[in-house]
């Protein structure tokens, strides 16, 4: 039996990078998927290796709430009940620092990447009270941890939020068996690397983690028993100094 059979998945920023990696091996493992992200045409390219039956596209700006909304209630009319969300959608800009960053910039990345994360789960959550079991699983960052100039003002940000979005959930939902991991990485090689002021040289990406890598942190994750939870989960390259 797969080890995730009978389990159904929201998984945003699916088109590419860590998204895609963690929906495919939920599929691997016996999900039914929801493919969310802003390209249509990245979530079919991912959708078309994967069974049909068991994956179902849904382009959208995870920022629109009203738009959310209509997709929990689409996947669960589909597959079931949503019991996995993964949280994954995220954006950065060029310019970071609090004194250059755009304030346009700085409220789109707030929308996106924590805001979002909020209209996910507020679209899956009476789904999971009901069936008094759920999982969310959100994409945070080292950058959620302790702030980064690197990542800028903005996405340290959002991150951090996104760690105290997932304390708050288990605060608030653990008498409905609702659990929240949120996982922080360090670097991985994804396409939001070509966002960086400066390019990032192919033999410091070879050193990075992998989209792979997170989809495995996150299988282990979501195949734990209902009474254990992982708030957080920090998982870096060897190379990359945590402290």
């Amino acid at each position: 039996m797969s080890l995730l059979e009978g389990r159904v998945a929201v998984v945003t920023g699916a088109g590419s990078g860590i998204g895609e990696g963690i929906a495919r091996a939920f599929v691997d493992e016996g999900a039914c998927v929801a493919l969310v992200g802003r390209s249509t045409e990245k979530l079919r390219q991912v959708a078309s290796s994967l069974p049909p039956e068991r994956v179902l596209c849904y382009p959208c700006d995870v920022s629109d709430r009203a738009t959310i909304e209509a997709m929990g209630a689409e996947v669960s009319g589909r597959f079931g009940p949503v019991d996995l969300l993964v949280n994954n959608a995220g954006v950065n800009t060029l310019r970071r620092s609090v004194f250059e960053v755009d304030p346009l910039d700085w409220d789109y990345m707030i929308a996106v990447n924590l805001t979002g994360a909020f209209n996910c789960v507020r679209a899956v959550l009476p789904g999971m009270r009901k069936l008094k079991n759920g999982l969310v699983i959100n994409v945070s960052s080292i950058a959620g941890k302790r702030a980064s100039q690197l990542a800028g003002v903005a996405y340290s940000a959002s991150k951090h939020g996104m760690v105290a979005l997932s304390h708050s959930i288990n605060e608030d939902e653990a008498a409905y068996g609702i659990r929240s991991t949120v996982l922080c990485p360090g670097e991985v090689s994804t396409p939001i690397l070509e966002h960086r002021p400066v390019p990032v040289p192919q033999e410091d990406r070879d050193l990075m983690l992998t989209p792979e890598d997170l989809a495995q942190a996150a299988i282990f994750v979501a195949t734990l028993p209902p009474r254990a939870c992982v708030p957080e989960l920090i998982i870096k390259p060897t190379v990359q100094v945590y402290s």
